[in-house]
């Protein structure tokens, strides 16, 4: 009967290679398995990792990412978006120049390129191409002047009602309800046939109706 051993992991010590290529976790010497997972999981789902792996897919043939140390990186990586949180914009406003500049630089190579084809196809894919790179480049433009001067929202009052309710304006009635409400306390003084109510004559009291019956009594509650 043969036994089957799972695969054990050894801990190997940390490259002393420069630059680093490892991502780095502090833990502390005496943390337990569920401190260092957990620790894994929010690096792994951090915005930094998330900008160094792109970072680092699209530099692969030209070669710079292998002069990056990635601790460093996403270090660099965090103290950016720091600062931003900060209120600090400069490092935003400075990426959305180099994109307008490079998306502008890639149009006109691009139209280049469409005016040099030989082929409609080949034309009609360059300029499509071009006038795209075209418009991220306004789009970065647009950005970045919302960012020096963001847009005034200017907010009205609006009194939605319905029915017969009193709108109110700062505490105050308005004039066409205040009118409105004087006419109906004048006709309130007024009966039906347009003469007001005289109060000087008091009326007879009047005699027993000689139509109406007695109400007998009657067995029951």
């Amino acid at each position: 009967m043969s036994s089957t051993k799972k695969p054990t992991r050894t801990k190997t010590a940390a490259s002393t290679d420069f630059p680093r290529k490892d991502v780095q976790i502090e833990v502390a010497k005496d943390a337990d398995q569920v401190t260092l997972a957990r620790k894994f999981a929010q690096i792994y789902t951090s915005p930094e990792l998330a900008a160094h792996r792109v970072l680092n897919a699209t530099d692969k043939k030209v070669g710079l990412g292998e002069a990056v140390d990635v601790p460093t990186l996403i270090d660099q990586l965090r103290e950016q978006a720091k600062v931003v949180n900060g209120g600090d914009l400069t490092q935003v406003e400075a990426m959305l120049v180099g994109q307008a500049t490079s998306l502008q630089t890639l149009f006109a190579r691009l139209t280049e390129r469409a005016f040099s084809a030989e082929y409609m196809p080949n034309f009609e894919i360059f300029l499509k191409l071009a006038l795209r790179a075209q418009s991220q480049s306004r789009s970065s433009l647009e950005a970045l002047a919302a960012l020096k001067r963001p847009p005034v929202l200017i907010a009205k009052q609006a009194n939605l009602t319905s029915g017969p309710q009193q709108v109110i304006n700062n505490g105050t009635m308005s004039d066409d309800r205040a009118r409105t409400i004087g006419n109906l306390q004048n006709e309130l003084l007024e009966s039906s046939d347009g003469k007001r109510l005289d109060a000087g004559a008091a009326g007879t009291t009047g005699g027993v109706d000689p139509h109406l019956a007695t109400v007998g009594s009657g067995n029951g509650a």
